[in-house]
């Protein structure tokens, strides 16, 4: 029987997300490139279902997977529980080397502790504030432009784990930078990201599963609104 088969009496996985949360949709690209079959439910965050309490009562956030009746929640701790459990499907999502799995590790927490924090508050403040983050986030994207150096991906020839975790600014940031009408990423700046969010927007895999950008795009926009109105 093919590893992705289900054995009599094995529940299926289940993946519990919003479709517009970019933790939701890069489990969604692991577990493509795993070639695993789930059933995806859809949750509503105001009205919480007990199935979602019950997996997450910690933090009650997406995504949540769901695999043999046992939830595993927290996007990057999910990413690297697909990659032991289906290790022999697809290829590997982490680096074998520990020294490159623990790279990984870190440029991952990177974007999220060091990258978004200021393109978030390019995008929701104005004047001063706005200057001043656009200026701290075009610094820490330097460093990934270097990061980046001459690979195609951060995973090297095809996706790994930085890219699943970084892959949400290659539709995001276009959409902020549609909003604002401000430019964040050129490709006389930074050619190497320009290059690389061209190119993960182009895997099938990752096409197949964006979230339906003319949905998204208003929803920043009232994002936005919202916080400028403060």
């Amino acid at each position: 029987m093919d590893h992705q088969e289900l054995e009599e009496g094995v529940e299926k996985v289940k993946l519990l997300g919003i479709w517009s949360s970019p933790y939701v949709v890069k489990v969604m690209w692991a577990l493509s490139i795993k070639g695993v079959e789930y059933d995806y439910i859809e949750e509503d965050l105001r009205n919480k279902s007990n199935l979602f309490l019950e997996c997450n009562p910690v933090h009650k956030k997406v995504p949540v997977l769901i695999y043999q009746g046992k939830p595993i929640a927290e996007s990057d701790v999910i990413l690297e529980f697909i990659d032991d459990v289906w290790k022999d499907s697809g290829y590997r999502i982490l680096p074998e080397d520990p020294y490159e799995r623990a790279m990984a590790r870190f440029w991952s927490k990177f974007g999220l502790d060091k990258l978004s924090p200021p393109i978030w508050k390019w995008f929701t403040t104005q004047g001063k504030e706005q200057e001043d983050a656009y200026e701290a986030a075009m610094e820490q994207l330097l460093v990934l432009e270097k990061v980046l150096d001459e690979k195609k991906f951060f995973g090297g020839e095809r996706i790994g784990f930085v890219d699943l975790s970084l892959g949400s600014l290659s539709y995001v940031i276009p959409i902020y930078e549609d909003i604002t009408g401000v430019r964040l990423i050129t490709s006389d700046k930074f050619p190497r990201l320009s290059a690389w969010m061209e190119g993960f927007l182009g895997l099938p895999l990752v096409k197949e599963h964006l979230p339906p950008l003319d949905k998204l795009r208003p929803r920043y926009q009232a994002i936005r609104e919202a916080f400028l109105s403060k």
